[in-house]
């Protein structure tokens, strides 16, 4: 594991090589897939809440939960087909689980925006979390975003979509879907052409602000902004774009992933905390690698990134400072990381390892455990791949994943209170 471990971030700084390597891998893995006894197909308190009736089922990113707040019901997205395009033209019902009588699907709404990794950013709107819920979806045109109630069927459609929506309710931010999708499939929309397409550093808006009362819209950054910050000399001649904002829980302060590729094809990316109005931008983890975070606190944010002279790993950050804290050398597999409601505990994930095997953890203090073990089918690879992506439920006793071991999507529900 650790020759594999050092080739890893030997190709992640050659790209062309990881490129050229790239469809050896997978013959790796079915290899080792192969000779391997027993083969797991899904091991520990895990089972399958969705159907199984020939369609796909998913809920979407790490961030949010599928329950309401009384656990009554939990929510989804169905479809036909979730492995032949990272972001499908096929519409998705938006499909909601009754959890009291045996998760029984009832269709709620349909979207024509979500795809393979997040799927339409469905989540239920606070700050009660109960009875609406928000979601993207193409219409009149555009991409918006819609707030639905379960019960009356009412909607409210606003004029943009969401990406990170605040815990009380009174507004989200967002960014370009379509250059988003054109960078990163997976993570976009395909409805609109990326007209930044020919612009390596766009000239105009990068993150809005929206009102989710009012659908007022209000311009936050911009690239120019994140390129001045702390600039780089490798950031000159280089495509820019950002992905995974996260809003504090107190509904302050903002988390942005801030990339740049340059012209050979290098990734850089760099962690950047803002207030909510735009303002008094940091700098907090700038050593070319950053990837899954998530906020502990107001003031803290648990991250998996690289820091120069440490390595690479899960480390605990605090906002505006430089100061951090390396957590759990023995974990250094990259993950999906979110803390309990309780704050006590962290559940995360991996990618599928050589015999296509993604580990659930959990974590209490510095006791790390394996839950769950879950195959990763071939088909389900790169960009249209089935991350567990595991999310708490409002008790802090179970999580959601998303998976397809057994053939298709589907949405499992691991419970945390059983050891197998």
């Amino acid at each position: 594991m650790g020759i594999e471990r050092a080739a890893r971030d030997f190709l992640q700084r050659h790209p062309r090589l990881k490129d050229a390597a790239r469809p050896a891998y997978p013959l790796y893995q079915r290899a080792m897939r192969e000779l391997s006894r027993p083969k797991i197909v899904l091991e520990g308190p895990v089972h399958r809440v969705t159907p199984n009736d020939g369609f796909e089922y998913l809920f979407g990113y790490y961030d949010k939960s599928p329950w309401n707040a009384s656990e009554r019901y939990m929510a989804c997205i169905k479809v036909s087909n979730a492995v032949s395009s990272p972001a499908p033209a096929e519409p998705a019902e938006i499909v909601l689980l009754n959890v009291a009588d045996n998760y029984t699907p009832v269709t709620l709404a349909h979207t024509r925006t979500w795809n393979s990794q997040q799927g339409c950013m469905l989540q239920w709107l606070g700050p009660d979390h109960e009875n609406r819920i928000i979601y993207n979806d193409f219409r009149d045109g555009a991409y918006r975003s819609v707030i639905r109630d379960i019960e009356s069927a009412d909607e409210q459609v606003l004029p943009l979509p969401v990406y990170a929506v605040a815990s009380d309710g009174s507004f989200a931010l967002t960014l370009d879907f379509s250059r988003l999708h054109r960078l990163r499939p997976g993570y976009g929309y395909w409805n609109l052409p990326d007209t930044t397409k020919d612009q390596l550093v766009p000239d105009g808006p990068c993150i809005w602000r929206l009102d989710l009362a009012s659908g007022e819209q209000t311009p936050l950054l911009t690239y120019q902004d994140l390129v001045a910050l702390d600039h780089r000399t490798d950031m000159d001649g280089a495509e820019h774009k950002v992905n995974h904002l996260m809003i504090s829980p107190d509904n302050s302060r903002f988390m942005v992933l801030h990339r740049w590729i340059n012209r050979q094809g290098r990734r850089f990316t760099r962690l950047v905390t803002a207030n909510c109005d735009g303002t008094e931008l940091y700098n907090l983890g700038d050593d070319d690698f950053v990837s899954h975070c998530y906020w502990r606190s107001a003031n803290e944010l648990l991250a998996f990134l690289t820091k120069a002279g440490r390595g690479t790993g899960y480390c605990l950050l605090r906002d505006r400072s430089s100061k951090f804290e390396p957590l759990w050398p023995d974990l250094t597999s990259d993950g999906h990381p979110s803390y309990s409601p309780k704050g006590d505990r962290i559940i995360t994930d991996t990618y599928p390892d050589r015999k296509r095997i993604q580990n659930l953890y959990l974590i209490t203090g510095d006791e790390v455990t394996r839950v769950a073990r879950v195959f990763a089918p071939f088909r389900y690879d790169q960009d249209v791949r089935c991350d567990l992506h595991p999310r708490w439920d409002r008790l802090g006793e179970k999580v959601c994943i998303d998976a397809a071991a057994e053939g298709r999507r589907g949405v499992y529900v691991v419970d945390l209170t059983v050891r197998s």
